[in-house]
């Protein structure tokens, strides 16, 4: 309120009677408007606007990500959130950052003004983050998605990534498959982290020895899974099964097979890993573990509105990511 009188010229307590909506008071209408504005742009959420929300329904979600461009993955979480949000009457305002520390306070404070009644906060690559303190000053509940913070001060939801390695290679192993590669992403990442914890976590529940041989790093791209393919089937022993930990990665995997003259799963059965629209169309068609980003959406804007006041959920939520099967797996040759 001091911020507000210093900025319209005028006494805190008259900031006070405009902002808590006291009536029968002599103030212009000029000047409630002017008080209203400046808060706005401030960055204050006027307590009086989420109240009338709630009661009536509606309202806005703003959801800010630090990128929509590079995969699909933002999108289908909006998509998630937007679903959940329009049976509450409510719109989802989304916008990206690209991590500039500037233009993200600038975003951030565009899409929480009046009637804003959450935030939803997403990275696209799952990670613990150092959040701008805006977000710990404002009025309104936050919920982060696909990422987390050290003290868990918010909820947060992330894909359960090592549960989606071990399903990926236990599937595998169900289907008679022992020698098994992996094909990972950039390695300093959490979920390629998470999805070799979760590959090797099968190994051990299937009694098969780790072989640092059939695991290999690459960087996402089907370039990766094309010479990463190349130098598994160079092995003296080569597996009969890839595990490639996205489905970018298996479409280089799928060429370099067919280069070499090998079937898919004939002579060597693939997995993927997100479930992209690609993964449908390629031949055949690759059996994948889907990222939960639209249930992910779905789960953050229920939570905006189940969250009890000052509750600290100190562990994030993980959403399984299920197998879906296609044609690229089956038993290995005797």
């Amino acid at each position: 309120m001091t911020d507000v009188a210093r900025a319209v010229g005028c006494s805190q307590a008259t900031v006070s009677l405009v902002l808590n909506g006291v009536t029968g008071i002599k103030l212009s209408r000029s000047l409630r408007d002017r008080v209203i504005a400046v808060a706005g742009e401030l960055g204050y959420v006027l307590p009086s606007a989420r109240a009338e929300q709630a009661a009536l329904g509606g309202g806005t979600i703003a959801f800010v990500v630090d990128q929509l461009a590079t995969s699909p993955e933002a999108v289908v979480a909006i998509e998630g959130a937007r679903q959940a949000s329009w049976a509450a009457g409510q719109v989802v305002l989304a916008a990206q950052t690209m991590s500039d520390p500037l233009m993200e306070l600038r975003t951030l404070r565009a899409l929480t003004g009046r009637g804003t009644v959450g935030l939803i906060y997403m990275a696209i690559f799952t990670r613990r983050l150092v959040l701008p303190k805006l977000l710990r000053e404002l009025d309104l509940p936050v919920v982060l998605l696909n990422c987390t913070t050290e003290d868990g001060a918010f909820p947060s939801v992330v894909p359960a990534e090592i549960g989606g390695g071990e399903t990926a290679t236990r599937h595998l192993i169900e289907q008679g498959h022992r020698r098994i590669a992996t094909i990972m992403g950039e390695p300093w990442m959490d979920a390629a982290k998470d999805r070799l914890k979760g590959y090797r976590r099968a190994l051990t529940a299937a009694n098969i020895e780790y072989d640092p041989a059939l695991v290999l790093e690459g960087d996402w791209s089907a370039s990766a899974g094309y010479a990463a393919t190349v130098k598994l089937l160079a092995l003296p022993r080569r597996p009969t099964a890839i595990f490639c930990q996205n489905d970018r990665t298996a479409i280089g995997c799928y060429e370099a097979l067919k280069e070499a003259g090998l079937s898919i799963p004939g002579d060597i059965s693939v997995v993927g890993y997100d479930d992209e629209e690609i993964s449908q169309h390629l031949h055949p068609p690759l059996t994948t573990v889907i990222l939960p980003h639209r249930a992910m959406g779905q789960w953050a804007v229920e939570r905006l509105a189940t969250a009890p006041d000052g509750e600290r959920p100190l562990h994030p939520v993980g959403l399984a990511c299920l197998l879906v099967e296609r044609n690229s797996v089956a038993p290995p040759r005797r």
